[in-house]
């Protein structure tokens, strides 16, 4: 099965016209013709089957049909993570993506002072947008960042009862596991630097309802931590 990401409003339409790099993917690279039949999705959540009417030089038309599976966790997981290096950040979003996360947003702490770029975070999101394809997912989670630690409040918000709120810290006694989780649906995940979360940011989580959990006494590189926490809660 091919998992095609189009714009939300395309997924509103009878019919899509696919062109450019999605056009030479499928249709000169992969050779799809007429009469396959694809799945469609809008990246918030949606998607539809559909098949190829017609295949020309340059484009291809897809005739929407019924609703498809969406194939996307009850559960959301949002990733808060410590800034790290570009190309670290791409194979992070690469895989918790396919893993299912809601949403990846980047922090600067202070043993990460780091800035991406416009390109750098167009980057992110295209990698973002062929890991929904590549997995089959619904749902594009929405990459920002780098966001400065004054902005980590407003994110998590004021309601402690509807979300879990997890980081991690080698020096926590409770290991990641089923407690990491309550009844509810959504949850932060908060991955710091490899050098350690900052004493003043310890203290300000604790003050923000968030609970430390372990993956033990070693420590894993921030791209790792992300990708072990959100397979454990996903």
């Amino acid at each position: 099965m091919i998992t095609l990401l189009v714009r939300p409003e395309q997924l509103e339409q009878d019919s899509v016209d696919v062109d450019g790099a999605a056009y030479r993917h499928l249709f000169r690279a992969r050779r799809l013709a007429s009469g396959v039949q694809l799945r469609v999705v809008d990246g918030e959540g949606h998607a539809r089957w559909a098949d190829v009417r017609e295949v020309d030089r340059r484009r291809a038309t897809l005739v929407l049909d019924a609703d498809a599976p969406t194939h996307e966790p009850s559960y959301h997981l949002h990733l808060i993570v410590a800034a790290l290096r570009p190309e670290r950040a791409s194979w992070l979003v690469e895989k918790t993506t396919e893993l299912g996360v809601r949403s990846i947003r980047f922090l600067s702490t202070l043993r990460t002072p780091r800035k991406y770029g416009t390109a750098s975070l167009d980057r992110l999101r295209r990698v973002a947008s062929s890991a929904v394809e590549q997995s089959h997912r619904s749902w594009l989670p929405e990459i920002g960042g780098v966001e400065p630690w004054t902005a980590l409040r407003s994110y998590l918000g004021t309601d402690l009862e509807q979300s879990d709120r997890i980081y991690l810290d080698p020096q926590a006694p409770e290991p990641v596991g089923p407690s990491c989780r309550t009844d509810g649906s959504r949850g932060f995940a908060l991955i710091g630097p490899e050098g350690g979360w900052d004493p003043s940011e310890l203290e300000e989580l604790e003050q923000l309802g968030c609970r430390a959990f372990s993956f033990g006494p070693r420590t894993l590189r921030v791209e790792t931590a992300a990708i072990a926490i959100a397979a454990r809660l996903l």
